[in-house]
């Protein structure tokens, strides 16, 4: 996914259409001069629903769409004939696509399944004609129902990307590194903090042609939760991670003071996270011997499974997706 092409937010008005006139309408017939009322219903307004569509990764279609407008319900006529529905508006989201309202920032819902479709903005109801007016007291009703009114409303879209694991580390932690190593996927690589500027999605394939997800997220800082560097914009893909990774680089001045911080971060941003099944990978550790990694096994925090890996030199990568593979079968 190139920088431009990863859209995770786009804000749109969205206005359903207006439901149609029911008819005002009287029975007329060669030899029934004075027939009753038959006046139809008007049609319903169109609706704008949103579809999830496992093809898509991105909102990128929708960032140019700042005004999306149903078709109003037609008008009902005689003979009791109800008016055609207005044309509903359906629009393909990626899985993980949240829907919220723009004003009061209130989840509507959220498209986790291929397929699914559910009104964003619901259309206007139609009219009733006259007849449904007729009356023993009223056989000639000369009024019939306007169509109720769209909605006119500001949305925003916000993607939370669906992965079995989620990278998380601070930048420059190796994550991209690990991530082409271990999957097809080509992240930007770089020796320079913020080089991934978009999540990626790699498929790490396994054993027996098995594979999961896993979602390179761009570096967290201390003071992400509150919008620092890139901020919580990035903190929600991890929401729909069922495993988080916690990558810590063997040459940091501390491990476990690393890891309390992003687990810090996580936190604050959301308390659920914490409730998340937990892995740590100490990245780049081709330059340690055996001696080394045993000293500082008793340092890594406790009650985390840990394994020390190398990208570059390939080291324990198999054992390490064995081990993700174990924590997603455990769920």
């Amino acid at each position: 996914m190139a920088d431009s092409n990863f859209i995770d937010y786009v804000k749109f008005c969205s206005r359903s259409g207006a439901g149609g006139a029911g008819s005002l309408h009287f029975r007329r017939e060669k030899h029934v001069p004075k027939g009753g009322p038959d006046g139809g219903d008007g049609g319903r307004g169109g609706h704008i629903i949103l579809r999830g569509n496992a093809q898509h990764w991105t909102l990128l279609h929708l960032k140019y769409k700042k005004h999306v407008i149903a078709e109003a319900g037609k008008g009902g006529e005689g003979g009791r004939r109800t008016g055609a529905d207005g044309k509903d508006i359906i629009l393909d989201v990626p899985l993980g696509t949240v829907a919220k309202d723009a004003e009061t920032g209130e989840k509507r819902f959220e498209i986790t399944e291929d397929g699914q479709e559910v009104i964003l903005t619901k259309g206007g109801r139609g009219g009733l004609g006259n007849h449904h007016f007729k009356s023993a007291t009223n056989q000639a009703p000369h009024f019939a129902q306007p169509g109720e009114e769209g909605i006119e409303e500001w949305i925003i879209l916000e993607l939370k990307l669906l992965a079995d694991v989620g990278l998380v580390g601070f930048p420059n932690a190796g994550k991209s590194t690990l991530l082409s190593s271990i999957s097809a996927a080509k992240p930007e690589i770089g020796d320079y903090p913020f080089t991934t500027l978009v999540p990626n999605l790699g498929v790490v394939g396994y054993r027996d042609d098995k594979s999961f997800v896993m979602a390179d997220i761009p570096g967290i800082i201390e003071g992400a939760a509150e919008g620092k560097g890139l901020g919580i914009r990035f903190l929600r893909h991890i929401e729909r991670n069922s495993i988080l990774l916690f990558l810590i680089p063997a040459d940091a001045e501390s491990i476990a003071e690393q890891y309390k911080i992003l687990l810090g971060e996580l936190e604050k941003y959301n308390p659920e996270l914490l409730d998340k099944k937990r892995l740590l990978a100490i990245s780049k550790s081709d330059m340690l011997d055996d001696e080394l990694m045993a000293e500082m096994t008793h340092e890594l925090p406790k009650g985390i499974p840990s394994i020390f890996i190398s990208s570059v030199a390939q080291k324990n990568l198999d054992k390490l997706k064995d081990m993700i593979w174990q924590a997603i079968q455990e769920g």
